[in-house]
């Protein structure tokens, strides 16, 4: 009997902005295609927002606090050489496994988990790629130490760019050619193919047609461009990614012409991606192997889009720590949606139950496979994200209603501040709630399950 494939998508900085996430204006057929022959997770919760531990999660089944794994420098492979990963596994099982694009955040991680080398296009590992000339010459000139407005990082330049280009001109569309090629060589065998989209990460670098398909000006700004209020000093950052680019403020807030035109990049970014997944999954279909073949698209977290006054990730807030994740799977119902509480790291356990494959004991997740089957069956009553910030370690828990964070010194525990926001009157998470007189049960009803932890709690 013929192995279940799976097809494992993975998207950078991609949060619900899409049309199957209720986003309307946003252009993501493919995408949306996909959730209505399967099921869209509503309320999936990455373990840290920033991609190398949000992925080093999945990958392992661990959480942060287990791989250790809180910062871009460290690769899990560093401080987990014997964890059996994901691919790993499943090349344990007898399956070719395929790295196409960014998986792990460090492109040689985990080399033990493929049946081969992982692929990666032009040798631009983070997809920045910039076509025009103009971009070009003004990263020339400042890695040639002449004067320019702008980072001082070597390889950035301007924030945003639309070069009228094909779209394998850029990263993403060489990532799907490659993909199309090998599930053609692939199609008489098992596979677990990772594929990786770069964007939407910044710099939002897109072929002009994707950037066309938005009225330039109109686009939709953030509707809480402010700090919340009683925001603790942990909570927010000064995003220093964005600032990074030619032509961002170097402090203070972003205009709102510029504002509009990085949200106008950011979706024509979401739309370039969504064609490449297109262009991937109507190759499976053509191969007839969407029959056999596990689809799971997720975010490795959100991106603050302008929301509380700030921008990028790197915060333990709804808009960062929440993100998409779609799966369709064999034989199992088509349009369906659940708002059950989950988790990343239950990806691990469930694509193993799914593909009839053992589940290893050190996993960290609960599959999810009974609600493919029954999405509003009762489910975990929290789910758990972390950020750490000078000296402190900021755990939150999202239940049904609240979502609850304690920053804790990293070396006593004391908890230094804590937050409360009520999604019941405030999903924007506006108003920090934790001093107000009326939430003093909550808070007290909170407080043992965040002590309790995920083991209790899924």
């Amino acid at each position: 009997m013929a192995k279940t494939n799976v097809l494992f998508i993975i998207v950078d900085d991609l949060r619900p902005q899409l049309g199957c996430y209720g986003v309307d204006w946003v252009h993501s057929p493919h995408i949306d295609a996909l959730a209505e022959g399967g099921t869209v997770f509503e309320r999936a919760y990455c373990q840290q927002a920033v991609c190398a531990p949000s992925r080093a999660s999945v990958l392992s089944g661990c959480r942060p606090d287990t791989t250790t794994i809180f910062d871009l420098q460290t690769p899990l492979r560093s401080v987990m050489p014997d964890v059996v990963s994901l691919p790993e596994h499943f090349k344990n099982n007898g399956y070719e496994t395929v790295s196409i694009g960014k998986i792990y955040h460090h492109r040689d991680d985990d080399l033990q988990g493929w049946t081969g080398m992982p692929i990666q296009n032009r040798g631009d590992w983070m997809g920045r790629g910039y076509l025009t000339d103009e971009a070009i010459e003004m990263i020339a000139r400042r890695d040639a130490g002449l004067p320019v407005d702008g980072s001082v990082r070597r390889g950035l330049g301007p924030a945003f760019e639309a070069a009228d280009v094909p779209d394998n001109a850029y990263q993403d569309g060489m990532d799907a050619d490659t993909a199309i090629g090998e599930l053609n060589r692939l199609k008489d065998q098992s596979f677990f193919m990772a594929l990786g989209f770069h964007k939407p990460h910044l710099p939002f670098n897109a072929p002009k047609s994707y950037w066309d398909l938005y009225e330039a000006g109109t686009v939709p700004l953030a509707e809480n461009p402010y700090e919340p209020e009683g925001v603790t000093g942990y909570s927010l950052t000064s995003f220093g990614e964005l600032r990074n680019y030619f032509g961002m403020p170097k402090e203070g807030p972003v205009p709102d012409d510029l504002a509009r035109k990085l949200v106008h990049g950011y979706a024509a970014c979401v739309s370039y991606m969504d064609a490449q997944v297109g262009r991937v999954l109507a190759e499976l279909e053509r191969l007839e192997l969407d029959k056999n073949t596990v689809v799971i698209l997720w975010g490795d977290h959100g991106w603050k889009l302008g929301e509380h006054g700030s921008w990028c990730k790197h915060t333990n807030f709804e808009i960062d720590a929440h993100a998409p994740m779609l799966i369709r799977a064999p034989e199992m119902k088509a349009g369906q949606r659940t708002s059950a509480l989950s988790e990343f790291v239950d990806m691990y356990p469930s694509l193993c139950e799914l593909c009839e494959i053992e589940v290893p004991g050190h996993l960290e997740g609960k599959s999810f496979v009974p609600l493919l089957e029954d999405p509003g069956r009762t489910w975990k009553r929290a789910a758990f994200s972390q950020y750490p910030r000078r000296g402190v370690m900021g755990y939150t828990m999202r239940t049904n209603r609240f979502r609850y964070t304690e920053w804790q010194d990293r070396q006593t525990g004391e908890v230094k501040a804590r937050e409360l926001y009520d999604h019941s009157r405030d999903a924007q998470e506006n108003v920090n709630a934790v001093e107000k007189d009326t939430y003093v049960n909550a808070i007290r009803e909170l407080e043992p399950l965040m002590k309790a932890g995920w083991q209790e709690l899924i």
